[in-house]
């Protein structure tokens, strides 16, 4: 198992939250703005504002997390569990190239020697032409960034992604394009992946279960079949119809 978790709670926002996601499985966390959704994935990267403070137990790999140090949770993001935000810009370096920022995490984490052949690489594996290696963040179109910040993410082969609404901001044709390659990327690598989103056809397209969260607590829990196409909790009956899929 990858990971645990069980009655996290965060403050008064997240309560009693309870839930797995085993090696490889690719599971969907859905909720609208403001549910708790992304307040749960920080506080399993350990990166929660100084003035929330997260209970329970986060086990990566039989790992308790909570109440870890920085130094260790720094050493285990980017090398056991990564993160891709909504805003690519917000995890890139505007100042520096984007190969070498791709490079970082592992000459960081020592998991590779030829670094600069080995970020080339990675590019080029989530689509990216060659001269990307010397471009600026700004050189870059918003799906170009967020490919960077998903190689980025994959560098050290974690054994956990999260992705937090990592394709909201881009236009259909490119969000198709980004979510084929993170599951793509993470099925290669048998990578497990907790994917945010409000979208249900998202999740109907990369998850195998779904996690529908509702005022900071799982509401309703199952296959990705089994919820979207029978929902038991009235939310997540409201939320179908207020979705495409619905019509499908």
């Amino acid at each position: 198992m990858t990971l645990v978790v069980e009655d996290l709670g965060v403050s008064d926002l997240v309560r009693d939250v309870l839930f797995e996601v085993g090696k490889g499985e690719r599971v969907g966390l859905i909720g609208e703005s403001g549910s708790g959704k992304s307040l749960t994935a920080l506080s399993i990267m350990g990166l929660l504002p100084d003035e929330l403070r997260a209970s329970g137990s986060v086990k990566l790999n039989g790992r308790e997390l909570l109440g870890e140090s920085e130094r260790e949770l720094s050493r285990l993001r980017g090398n056991e569990m990564s993160m891709v935000f909504q805003e690519p810009m917000t995890a890139l370096n505007p100042a520096m190239r984007v190969g070498r920022q791709v490079a970082e995490p592992m000459s960081i984490h020592g998991t590779r020697r030829d670094h600069k052949a080995a970020a080339a690489e990675l590019l080029d594996s989530v689509g990216l032409p060659s001269d990307a290696v010397r471009a600026y963040p700004h050189q870059l179109s918003g799906g170009q960034r967020q490919r960077v910040v998903l190689a980025m993410a994959l560098a050290n082969d974690p054994a956990l992604l999260i992705c937090d609404e990592p394709t909201t901001a881009l236009d259909v044709t490119v969000q198709a394009r980004i979510l084929d390659l993170i599951l793509s990327s993470t099925r290669q690598r048998e990578t497990s992946l907790l994917f945010i989103t409000h979208d249900l056809a998202v999740v109907a397209s990369v998850c195998e279960r779904v996690l529908v969260m509702l005022d900071g607590e799982i509401v309703e829990a199952g296959s990705t079949l089994d919820v979207l196409t029978a929902p038991k909790h009235e939310y997540t009956q409201r939320l179908l119809k207020a979705s495409d899929l619905e019509a499908s």
